[in-house]
């Protein structure tokens, strides 16, 4: 794909993951979210966490599935990099509307409250993800090791699941299909894993 063309669906791309956040902000500037606005904002943030981190996933499986969609790797990356973005929102939210900020609200949350404690975890594996998303951080682990730390995103992705399961009230906003999609990619995962290291021993035993 021309670099050009590129760049312009990057610049989408950011608009498509920002403008969220403006009509966020914009109804809560207004009085328009509702008579729980906390929740709304709760709710928001973390189906957003969830959405991106699993279309973040799911760029491997359709690249090795499509090689003529090879160019979506570029946006990986990014779209990582929203998600933890969001997830840092929806933490935000947390620590400043519901704990505000008091340290020993939260460790009583997280010690009583499963799902505040693997939603929690989630985050905690997205951080070191987001620390290292950049060249340099290839450079320095080496490719092998990168690959091995950011395949956390899958366990962090099911922790987000789980966390969503555990807080949403049966019957409202359950989370089937960001489960479904999340199960299909942890299926085909190793199974994609394999058919490319089948195709990749014929053309190194050709070299």
């Amino acid at each position: 794909m021309p670099n050009r063309a590129v760049v312009a669906l990057k610049v989408l791309v950011h608009a498509a993951c920002l403008a969220p956040v403006a009509w966020l902000l914009y109804h809560l500037a207004i009085s328009q979210l509702g008579p729980d606005p906390t929740a709304t904002v709760t709710f928001f943030t973390g189906r957003g966490t969830l959405r991106l981190l699993v279309l973040s996933l799911a760029v491997t499986p359709v690249r090795k599935l499509t090689p003529k969609l090879a160019w979506l790797i570029r946006f990986r990356r990014m779209l990582g990099l929203y998600a933890f973005f969001y997830a840092c929102l929806h933490l935000m939210t947390y620590l400043w509307l519901y704990a505000n900020f008091d340290v020993a609200t939260m460790v009583d949350d997280i010690t009583r409250r499963r799902y505040i404690m693997v939603g929690f975890a989630a985050w905690l594996l997205l951080f070191p993800l987001a620390l290292t998303s950049t060249k340099w951080s290839i450079r320095k682990l080496g490719g092998k090791r990168w690959q091995i730390l950011h395949r956390l995103a899958y366990l962090a992705a099911i922790c987000g699941v789980v966390h969503y399961w555990w807080i949403v009230k049966p019957g409202v906003h359950t989370p089937f299909t960001i489960t479904a999609v999340l199960a299909l990619l942890l299926a085909a995962r190793p199974a994609l894993d394999y058919v490319s290291s089948r195709r990749r021993r014929p053309a190194m035993r050709e070299a």
